[in-house]
Parts: structure tokens; C-alpha cells; sequence
């Protein structure tokens, strides 16, 4: 997965100097990013302080760890049912 050049506090001043009334096209021109990516962010963290993000990290690491947890049990589960199976 590609890394934005952006960090998370960068697109929130961003967004915020959009709220403040500045042009989307100004920004962006001034940013060098496209329109796309300016609305996918304010789609992705409209509303959002910098507080809500680090959760939002938080919990995704937590997901990425437990379906991980969850991938290596079942196939342990999966060898154990084969293994009894053909005895």
C-alpha cells in the first residue's frame, strides 16, 4: 500500500483551512495534490481532531492484529480436523 505523502496532521490543517473558507481549487494548487484526494480526505476525516485519528489507528492495528490471531487459528483448527480425520 502506497504511503501518502501527507501525515494525519497535515491533511487536518488542510481540511480545516477549507472550513475556513479557502477555495478547494486554491488548495489544492497550493498543496500539489488533486481534487480527489482533498474530498476523499474530507470524506475519510471530516469532523475529525487529531485525538479521534489516533483512536481510529488504534482500533485498525487491533483489527489488523486480531483477524491475523484469528487466520493462524482456524488453520490450526483446519490441520488438527485433518489430522484426526484420517486416522
Amino acid at each position: 500500500m502506497k504511503l501518502s505523502k501527507y501525515s494525519e496532521p497535515q491533511i487536518l490543517a488542510i481540511l480545516r483551512q477549507a472550513e475556513g473558507g479557502v477555495p478547494v481549487s486554491e488548495l489544492c494548487r497550493e498543496h500539489s495534490m488533486s481534487n480527489a484526494s482533498f474530498y476523499k480526505w474530507r470524506a475519510k476525516y471530516g469532523g475529525m481532531n487529531a485525538s479521534m485519528i489516533s483512536q481510529i489507528k488504534a482500533v485498525e492495528d487491533e483489527n489488523r492484529r486480531l483477524k491475523k490471531m484469528f487466520a493462524e487459528l482456524s488453520m490450526q483448527n483446519k490441520l488438527l480436523k485433518e489430522a484426526l480425520g484420517k486416522k
